[in-house]
């Protein structure tokens, strides 16, 4: 088994909800001579879904982000966590700048409130496009759910660097009730080609909306906070001519409440957004991983 120890490690809660839950997500510092297969361990060791690796000597400074099944593109949470905790190190109030992930440089700005440090990020373009398969397709049923039970016309695949399914239900009571088949699952996403599935409820009010997003194929049967999926829900909404901004409440069935927030604009190159979360008290879960 891998040896893991990260002497700069630190485990907080991205995009709590007033003051509470959050998804723990751990932040690895300047560590840049782990191998991939040691930093996959990282994330079961410390019990979080997600690690984001950075190395702040890079300029800008360069994040990776893994699961115990291995490197992600990007990751949403993990950005904002990754920011969080760069702006508590360095002790100050605000900082505007920018990071880089795979090939892209996000900008990024963090600044730090009474309540935590609230972190804002763009995402870049989304692609949008419709689900190609019928709504009685196998990756309905592998959710647990009837065709009834979905909103057709917002069937759609987006992808601001890896594709997923973001799925209307009817109501927040289908939503709280979804038991997915995760093995199932898993295998439609991997010959589809998604990352997972984003379900979602809208408010019959201006309300924020509900969600859940599961991602078994990545080693993340339910996320308690997916902020790139609520990106790509605010893109939706915007070429569907409804709204521009929209706050999305996620984690309530891990008992986990979180809120991520979203604004998506039309540009010459497509949609984009920004998103946006809230860190509370970066500091109250410093720890050492400890030697498997």
């Amino acid at each position: 088994m891998a040896q893991v120890v990260a002497r700069h490690l630190i485990v907080v809660d991205a995009c709590t909800r007033d003051g509470r839950g959050g998804s723990p997500t751990a932040v690895v510092i300047d560590d840049s001579i782990r191998t991939d297969d040691e930093r996959r361990a990282v994330a079961a060791t410390a019990g979080t879904s997600h690690t984001a690796f950075v190395d702040s000597s890079a300029a800008p400074p360069r994040v990776r982000f893994f699961t115990t099944e291995g490197e992600l593109r990007n990751c949403g949470h993990g950005t904002i966590a990754a920011q969080a905790v760069l702006l508590h190190r360095a002790g100050g109030t605000q900082h505007h700048g920018h990071q880089r992930t795979g090939n892209r440089t996000l900008a990024v700005t963090a600044t730090r409130r009474h309540d935590g440090i609230e972190v804002w990020f763009e995402q870049g373009v989304i692609a949008l496009r419709d689900h190609a398969e019928p709504a009685r397709g196998a990756i309905i049923a592998a959710l647990g759910l009837t065709p009834g039970d979905i909103v057709v016309g917002d069937l759609r695949v987006a992808s601001p660097g890896t594709p997923r399914l973001l799925l209307r239900v009817q109501d927040r009571r289908t939503l709280s009730a979804m038991r997915p088949d995760f093995a199932r699952l898993a295998a439609e996403c991997r010959r589809l080609g998604y990352l997972g599935c984003f379900a979602y409820a809208l408010s019959p009010s201006a309300g924020p909306a509900t969600a859940r997003m599961f991602a078994p194929a990545i080693g993340v049967d339910e996320d308690t906070v997916n902020a790139n999926s609520v990106g790509c829900l605010a893109a939706h909404l915007l070429d569907t001519s409804r709204t521009s901004q929209i706050e999305v409440y996620q984690g309530d069935a891990l008992g986990r409440p979180s809120s991520v927030f979203a604004t998506a604009t039309h540009t010459p190159d497509g949609i984009v957004a920004r998103i946006g979360g809230l860190v509370h008290h970066p500091a109250a879960r410093t720890g050492v991983t400890p030697t498997q």
